[in-house]
This record gives structure tokens, sequence and C-alpha cells, in this order.
């Protein structure tokens, strides 16, 4: 019984994916993507101020305020705020050298003590004034274009957040970092469809996503002490204020035209620590989520729980095959289909 039905979770959420997603995105996304050559929209330049959380990166911070300063988006409209977050390496001084290519375009902030991405990200966006916010990770390096392909995408005022695509910078580096790259663009090519069609993107990747500095002023209470049982937690924070968005009942997107890259874990230590730390994040929020999803839309709903659900059965798949000595049928069967999307 308990495997017939995580059958059925698999074949609804694949479906979901692959298929349904699909189709949605060419019936609702192809009008979408028409709206996109407005020249009101080509004509919108509104201000925009990049925020880069950093903790650690070393001399890699450079190279993001470096690709940074290379978007072609008028630089008298085009700030950005490194806000490091008490960096115990030479970050720092990283992010200040890199300020020096153009001091009246970058700010490098220190915050008084370690406050998470989160409010590092707050504290930086109530100083300013700008009309959009981009929050960039500081191991990231975007497209020339890719802020004005995100602001292009602001189609209407109901519009709050705008995420981009992301791709894997070292993809060369090993078998594990190839590996990812598949994932990736799975990932944002197909996983994403349904809630794109439906303009309920549940997560935005802080890689490279813009938001309206309204929006995020609207929701700094909630993002300012966010805690579970009582106790705070700093991870998971853009699947967090994504999902807050779409709480508060504003549309997020994905566009798939800005694209950044990213460092991708080069060891199986980093890469499951991460994967346990996403996991972890997933769990929470999805949890959380269970008191507001069933007012979206129903597609977007039933997806949601239809995960969740996955997410929580599946270890004890896993158990159960272990118990029955069917672990390597299904470990052989995941590989396969594996092997076949790759």
């Amino acid at each position: 019984m308990l495997t017939t039905t995580i059958h059925l979770l698999v074949l609804l959420v694949f479906a979901n994916r692959y298929i349904l997603g699909s189709l949605l995105q060419r019936v609702r996304g192809s009008r979408f993507d028409e709206a996109l050559t407005d020249e009101e929209l080509e004509a919108w330049a509104p201000t925009v101020t990049i925020v880069v959380p950093m903790f650690n990166e070393g001399s890699g911070i450079y190279g993001t305020i470096e690709s940074l300063l290379r978007q072609d988006y008028a630089a008298d409209r085009l700030r950005i705020v490194v806000v490091d977050d008490c960096s115990t390496d030479d970050s720092y001084t990283w992010a200040q050298r890199a300020s020096e290519l153009a001091p009246a375009q970058i700010e490098v902030l220190r915050n008084p003590h370690n406050m998470g991405k989160r409010r590092g990200i707050n504290r930086a966006v109530r100083g300013m004034t700008s009309e959009l916010v981009v929050s960039v990770d500081s191991d990231v390096v975007a497209e020339p274009d890719a802020v004005r392909q995100l602001v292009r995408r602001f189609v209407n005022e109901n519009i709050a957040a705008v995420g981009g695509r992301v791709q894997i910078l070292n993809r060369h580096d090993n078998w594990l970092t190839r590996m990812q790259t598949i994932k990736y663009f799975f990932g944002y090519q197909y996983l994403k469809n349904l809630e794109r069609a439906c303009r309920s993107v549940m997560c935005l990747s802080g890689c490279l996503t813009a938001y309206r500095r309204s929006v995020l002023l609207e929701l700094e209470p909630i993002l300012e002490h966010r805690t579970v049982l009582g106790v705070p937690i700093k991870y998971g924070e853009d699947r967090f204020l994504t999902r807050q968005i779409v709480k508060a009942g504003y549309e997020t997107v994905l566009t798939l035209d800005a694209v950044s890259y990213t460092v991708a874990p080069r060891s199986l230590d980093a890469y499951f620590s991460q994967q346990l730390r996403w996991r972890r994040s997933n769990l929470v929020d999805y949890l959380g989520g269970m008191s507001h999803v069933h007012a979206m839309d129903p597609l977007v709903a039933i997806h949601y729980f239809s995960i969740f659900a996955l997410l929580l059965a599946y270890p004890a798949v896993i158990l159960q095959s272990l118990l029955t000595g069917h672990f390597w049928d299904s470990t052989l069967l995941h590989v396969g289909v594996l092997t076949s999307f790759g």
C-alpha cells in the first residue's frame, strides 16, 4: 500500500513538472512572453541597487563585483552594496579593493555582528532609496544583460519578484560538478514550469533575483524575526522570502534570459553538506506553507502538497526497500531514469 501510494505521488509530481508544467508554460507563458516586447517596458529604467551578502568569500568577491560593474544598465541608476557579515578571512579587504574600480557606484558595509544573510540584506535595504533591489550571492558571476532582463519582467505592479537562471561556473572541474550542471539545467528548464505559468514560483534563488524594495520593507518584520518553535534560524532565507511574498498576494516570476553562474561543490563532503542544508530548509518551509498554500492557484497548491508528501514519505520507502531486500532493485531503477535524463 505504501509503495503504491509513493508511486502515485511520484507519477503526480513527474506529470506536473515535465508534462502539465510544460503545457501550461506554452499556453500561458507564450502570452506573457509577448508582453515583454512592449515598448513601455523597454523604456522603464528604475533605480536599482544590487545587494551582495558576503561571508568568507575571499578573493572571489572581486570577480563578482567586476561582473556586476559590466552590467549594460545606466551607471547613474545602478548601485552595488556589498554587506560583509563579519567575515573571518580577507573578504572585506578584497571587497574594498573592488570598490576602488567605481567608488561612486560601490559601497562596502560591515555588519556590527554576524546577523545572517537575510538580516544583512534588510539592513542594506533600509539604507537605500532605489525602486528595485537585486540580490546576488557573493560567489556569483552575472551575464552583462542580467539586470536589464530582470527589470523587463516587472510587467505589472503585482509582480514583486523576478528570478533569473542559475548555471554552474565550474562545470568542468570533475564528474560531480558536471552532474550538478545537468541537475541545474533540468531544475530551471522544466521543474519550475508549472509555477512559472501560474506566476507563483515558490523559490527564487538568491544567486540572482530582483525585488520591489517596497515589498521587502513591507515584509521586513516577518523576515527580520524568523523563528521555528521560537528558535531563530538563518538557513533557507531565499525560499522563505519567496513564500512570504506569495503569501502576501504578490506574483513571483522566473525568466531564463537573466543568467548567472555559481560555483558548485567540488567534493562529496561539500555536496552532501549543501544538500542536507537545503533538505532541512525544504522540510521547514514546506511545513510552514501548509497554512496558506490552499489559497493559491489550485494547480500550484496540488503540486506543493504532492512534493511535500513525497518528501516525507520517501525515507519510509527507502527503509522498506532495505528491510524487504529490494533496495538495489530500486537503486538500479533510479539510476536508469537519471541516466536517461542525463
